[in-house]
């Protein structure tokens, strides 16, 4: 079993530089972060000729860009209807269609860009974990058709085998946008894509430190110093505290993931008849879904720990996946991984500025498409394309009991474990 995630495997990406390459002295844009939103950003900045360099710590794509489970739709990680609820009718539609408009990104990617990542749009299937939830999924179909116009379809406990080779989820619901891909071949594609338009990309080039330069900023780096009239970073989960000010603005959470071994054909067509990617109704939910070559990832927040020995979550996340499916007990799990993903405390992405310097992070494990759609609107931003986005435009809610490590995360997972318990 390897301690690394599947989707690298085969899949190396070479920049087509030099990796002593020194780096330019001066960029219009310096952007922090080799994941979705850098490069999306960088793409964008790139097609508008702008001198934009993207400075990655690791390896292009090596935070969650590589380690997500593959699977994107439509929504926001905070549900439309607290939206509605929080910032009112207009907003909260505004928010919807930015989500739609986010995946139709993904599209242009694959569609336009030629980006080869095994996209496939057969729908997600959302499963009831108990008989209790059944009832909040009816009303998520409700609620849906009558504010968004939007057709999800109601699965009864009765007919749930046709969707789902499971016996133990009480009923579900089909979303059609829902979408699975390879997450690796999406990030290369779109390394690929960004040096074309001419974006320069450094690898192990982590920034050190930034410091004020007239107009402008200069960035110490681990390859050297770059001068940048604007600076973007990108990272996420794996926010640090370089700006002063922005660590506290995200808490990293840890997303645990386990494949087997390809399973025989028979037995994908049972577990998933019509090729959908699955999530159940927990608080600490699990998601899951068939791989391209037919093998079985299944993901799950554990403890929302980043740290967890993954032996340990292997075999926790095995146990759950056998209870779904007790014919893959036998069945060899050969990689266990993790990845961060960032969380706001108002559970919404964010695009801001911190003297000058742009950041955008907080997808809550729908990064998939928020990630490349805020890359895209800093983007746009520096460019002039638009004066302003709604992720700035929301309040960006921090508490002074945070400012670098989350010590409540325990608390919060004794809570949600007792939501899943009593719901």
């Amino acid at each position: 079993m390897e301690s690394t995630s599947y989707w690298n495997g085969g899949n190396s990406y070479k920049l087509g530089q030099d990796d002593g390459e020194v780096l330019p002295k001066k960029a219009d844009v310096v952007v922090i972060g080799g994941g979705y939103t850098g490069l999306s950003a960088a793409r964008t900045l790139a097609q508008s000729n702008i001198d934009v360099v993207v400075l990655e710590r690791n390896t292009i794509g090596w935070g969650a860009s590589s380690r997500n489970a593959g699977m994107t739709g439509c929504g926001l990680k905070l549900g439309a209807p607290t939206i509605f609820k929080r910032y009112g009718q207009e907003i909260g539609t505004a928010f919807w269609q930015l989500s739609l408009d986010a995946l139709e990104l993904i599209k242009e990617l694959v569609n336009q860009e030629g980006i080869a990542c095994d996209w496939q749009q057969n729908g997600d299937l959302g499963v009831a974990y108990k008989a209790s939830h059944y009832d909040d999924l009816r009303d998520r179909v409700e609620w849906h058709e009558k504010y968004l116009g939007h057709q999800l379809h109601l699965i009864s406990p009765v007919d749930i085998q046709a969707e789902i080779g499971s016996e133990v989820y009480y009923g579900g619901v089909i979303g059609g946008h829902g979408a699975g891909l390879h997450p690796v071949k999406l990030v290369h594609g779109l390394a690929q894509k960004a040096q074309q338009y001419g974006a320069r990309l450094f690898e192990k080039a982590g920034a050190l430190k930034i410091e004020k330069n007239g107009s402008g900023y200069l960035l110490q780096t681990a390859r050297g110093s770059i001068g940048a009239d604007n600076i973007i970073v990108a990272t996420n989960g794996y926010t640090d505290r370089l700006v002063s000010g922005l660590k506290s603005k995200i808490i990293p959470v840890g997303s645990y993931s386990i494949v087997t071994e390809p399973l025989a054909e028979e037995l994908q067509k049972k577990i998933s008849p019509n090729g959908r990617g699955f999530w159940d109704s927990k608080w600490f939910l699990n998601y899951f879904r068939l791989t391209p070559d037919g093998r079985m990832l299944w993901g799950g927040r554990n403890n929302l720990s980043t740290d967890l020995d993954l032996a340990q979550s292997a075999r926790i996340l095995q146990s759950q996946m056998v209870r779904a499916f007790p014919e893959l007990a036998g069945i060899p799990v050969t990689h266990t991984w993790t990845g961060q993903l960032g969380l706001t405390f108002d559970l919404l992405p964010h695009i801001g500025q911190i003297d000058g310097i742009y950041y955008a992070f907080g997808y809550g494990g729908h990064g998939l498409h928020t990630a490349l759609y805020a890359g895209r609107e800093i983007a746009f931003l520096l460019t002039g394309h638009k004066s302003s986005s709604l992720f700035m435009e929301i309040p960006h809610q921090t508490y002074f009991f945070y400012r670098d490590k989350p010590w409540f995360m325990p608390l919060a997972v004794q809570y949600y474990r007792l939501k899943d318990w009593f719901s």
